[in-house]
């Protein structure tokens, strides 16, 4: 009577952990790194990005990322001359991390006189100086208009794709590269693994299920920045259309921000350590119950 009792018991604890796991399957908000060069052509940039991310906190709220518990925003610059050259943090809100009002001052804190860029030194920051909360997801959006030029040599593609799959962490790159449609008869301001996002004249897009076709980039932006983001299941945006201005960069942001929100819907978060503690007692006691029986 007690073996089976402690068996059912077991099930109960590993399927009510499995149980919190799937209800806690959409984020209840986000954790959002912005890897931001600071070299002399990115002004324009940073003064998207602090319009821009007003826009993104209120598409997040509207399905329910961030109502529970709030967004938080964090900034991480790298390219700048001297000490702000390697990947470094900036405050928001007075610490490392904030609402909305505070990165969107903060991004006025970012400068524009640097020379070397390693988006790679950046990212590494953004992963591993930062901390992360349960049941949130864990985002980085990289913006650059160059390719890498190594800072530190320790750091490659293999490695930092093993600190986003480490924090489950999901990236977007806002980059100098060119994308196109699957037919390659359209010029796409952004694609992911599976489709490619194009500008319909009027500020809105349409999104091409076909696929892609890969255009120019900067150098060895392609390597660095682009695979890497479709790796790891997020997208990859053409800088250029932004800088073109006009009706579509207006197409640019509205794809940005809808296919941001969806990422992060769909991101699985961190486990609450309950949740975790819940699964590894029944299995734990399961285990034990085997066990017994063997001996």
């Amino acid at each position: 009577m007690f073996k089976k009792l402690l068996v059912g018991l077991s099930l109960v604890l590993v399927v009510l952990g499995l149980a919190v796991t799937n209800v806690k399957a959409v984020p209840e908000a986000v954790d959002l790194i912005f890897v931001v060069d600071e070299s002399g052509s990115m002004g324009g940039e940073h003064t998207w990005l602090s319009q821009m991310v007003e826009d993104l906190e209120q598409a997040l709220l509207n399905v329910g990322v961030g109502t529970t518990i709030p967004n938080r925003y964090a900034l991480v610059g790298f390219g700048g001359d001297n000490t702000h050259e390697p990947g470094h943090k900036h405050l928001v809100g007075g610490g490392d991390w904030g609402d909305v009002n505070d990165i969107k001052n903060a991004f006025s804190s970012l400068l524009t006189n640097g020379l070397t860029e390693d988006g790679y030194d950046g990212m590494e920051v953004a992963l591993t100086e930062y901390d992360f909360r349960a049941n949130a997801a864990v985002n980085v959006i990289l913006v650059t208009d160059e390719d890498r030029d190594v800072l530190d040599r320790n750091l490659d593609y293999n490695s930092i794709l093993s600190l986003f799959q480490q924090k489950n962490a999901l990236l977007n790159v806002v980059v100098n590269h060119t994308f196109f449609n699957s037919d390659n008869t359209q010029r796409a301001l952004g694609i992911t693994s599976s489709s490619s996002f194009i500008a319909d004249g009027t500020g809105g897009y349409t999104e091409d299920t076909n696929g892609y076709i890969l255009g120019s980039g900067y150098g060895t932006t392609y390597d660095d920045y682009v695979a890497l983001a479709l790796a790891l299941d997020g997208a990859a945006w053409d800088l250029n259309i932004l800088r073109s201005g006009g009706l579509d960069a207006t197409s640019f942001t509205k794809a940005f921000i809808d296919i941001k929100v969806q990422e992060i819907q769909q991101q699985q978060p961190i486990p609450e350590p309950s949740t975790v503690i819940l699964i590894g007692v029944g299995l734990g006691a399961l285990g034990f119950y085997r066990l017994r029986k063997k001996n």
